[in-house]
């Protein structure tokens, strides 16, 4: 007689990256088989800066004159494959973003990341098959809730995770430095360590709330205060 067990998650890696490439929504397979470096760094790009034309790049349509352009540009030969002197190259021309690179779906797979502060990422995926690939979600491509882009750390929560490369208060990366006054905000009862702090916890995203709104400090207790029903000196039961 057939026996159940219960649904047990099929973890990522139980399959080739390349199969998990083509099955993911949340990276974009390049089909090209040569150049394919410079295909995903304009399909990135474009996704970055709202480009009208991103969802016909993703589909390889339109493309390819971009990449001669880019790599008569650069001076960057991929006839012999792409590799990390390359990858240092475009860091170099492409100085207002960011790449990241993973030789997987893990967080300790970084594989490269450029020493450039800029919040337009460009996060590649390496396939072993010696093939980029554009990750467009990390949380998705890696089956976690949150993915810290400082440390490359998972966790189950952005409001309770605190990154030594990350401002504790405004949850903004780098750090805000510290200033002679400290502002409160009346709202969520903390006290930020300068006005670009506290205006940088007031801000709003289309796909998530400010800090200001899940994250607060009781008034009675001090204690951080990540969901409403709290009772001062008392515990939350996770179970």
């Amino acid at each position: 007689m057939p026996v159940g067990f219960g649904k047990h998650a099929i973890k990522s890696m139980a399959r080739p990256l390349s199969v998990m490439v083509h099955l993911k929504q949340s990276i974009v397979e390049v089909k090209s088989e040569e150049n394919c470096l410079a295909h995903a760094l304009i399909i990135a790009i474009s996704r970055v800066d709202k480009d009208p034309n991103y969802k016909t790049y993703r589909q390889g349509r339109k493309v390819r004159p971009l990449v001669r352009n880019q790599l008569e540009t650069t001076g960057i030969d991929l006839s012999n494959g792409a590799g990390n002197p390359d990858l240092v190259r475009f860091q170099e021309h492409f100085r207002d973003y960011k790449i990241v690179v993973y030789h997987g779906l893990s967080c300790e797979d970084l594989m490269l990341e450029g020493p450039v502060e800029s919040a337009k990422r460009l996060n590649l995926l390496y396939d072993v098959e010696r093939h980029y690939h554009v990750i467009t979600n990390l949380t998705g491509a890696m089956a976690k809730k949150y993915v810290c882009k400082a440390s490359h750390k998972a966790c189950t929560s952005e409001i309770t995770y605190v990154c030594d490369k990350t401002c504790s208060d405004c949850m903004v990366s780098p750090p805000c430095a510290f200033s002679d006054v400290r502002i409160p905000c009346a709202e969520c009862n903390t006290h930020f360590r300068s006005r670009t702090c506290y205006d940088n916890h007031k801000q709003r995203t289309i796909k998530k709330r400010s800090v200001c709104e899940p994250k607060r400090c009781c008034a009675t207790c001090g204690l951080l205060v990540t969901h409403g029903n709290h009772e001062c000196n008392k515990r939350l039961c996770e179970n």
